[in-house]
């Protein structure tokens, strides 16, 4: 699957038993799209139940907790994410980051625990606009790479890399293609510094008010595997269509 494009929703602090009928549609859909590989990461609370739900689509957590288990009240780990039918899980975004101070150290330890569990991870980095404004953007990004990325056998076979620019985060702002060329291009170079040949084939997802009106032009962009997709995944018919871009892509 490490070569198809990779479309991934996730619903963040969203999502009551009702939304099952939107992650049933989508199961249902991607049947269509073989040459898409299609996740979706609901809250904590929904994991079980959203895997017992579908049948194609991957599920994987927003986030884990860097140890098994402990006084930690409200945290959950990549085991026990396993435990409930996950897949994959969500490391490092910039809302992490952000509102619970996670630096690159936290980061780098919660991808570590989360290999080590059997789960893939999404590792997220991204820019603040004041970053790209001064023209630090590119240094911030490879920066959270050196810092963040899992290290040990088979670390590049189970990573993705979302490059979610914060200032484009749910404000309906993207950068230019130019702009996500270059960034993954950076991205790229970097990762093969870190990981050598394996380096080249971690799948370098873009995200950030993607939807179906841009998703198309983002995709299309070199080095770009995939979408981590915020409020557009909250509904089968807007997921869908970005999903449906991606396959364009693909034939």
């Amino acid at each position: 699957m490490a070569g198809l494009p990779y479309i991934v929703g996730n619903w963040k602090m969203n999502g009551t038993r009702a939304m099952l009928n939107e992650a049933r549609a989508i199961d249902r859909a991607a049947q269509r799209f073989p040459k898409v590989q299609v996740a979706l990461a609901p809250p904590t609370t929904l994991i079980h139940r959203m895997r017992e739900a579908v049948e194609l689509i991957g599920v994987g957590g927003q986030d884990s907790h860097s140890l098994e288990n402990g006084a930690y009240t409200g945290d959950v780990s990549a085991v026990m994410l396993k435990d409930a039918g996950s897949d994959f899980t969500i490391i490092g975004h910039s809302e992490r980051r952000e509102y619970h101070a996670e630096n690159d150290a936290h980061v780098k330890a919660k991808a570590q625990a989360a290999l080590s569990a059997g789960l893939a991870v999404i590792l997220c980095v991204g820019e603040t606009e004041a970053q790209r404004d001064a023209g630090d953007a590119e240094g911030v990004v490879t920066a959270q790479l050196e810092g963040s990325c899992p290290i040990g056998d088979g670390a590049p076979e189970k990573l993705s890399v979302a490059y979610e620019p914060v200032w484009a985060i749910g404000t309906g702002r993207v950068p230019s293609v130019d702009d996500v060329a270059a960034m993954h291009k950076a991205i790229r170079a970097k990762l093969i510094s870190i990981y050598g040949e394996a380096g080249a084939e971690v799948r370098i997802l873009y995200g950030g008010s993607v939807k179906a009106e841009n998703a198309a032009e983002l995709l299309a962009v070199p080095d770009v595997g995939g979408a981590l997709v915020g409020g557009a995944s909250l509904t089968a018919e807007s997921f869908l269509a970005i999903v449906g871009a991606a396959a364009s892509l693909a034939d």
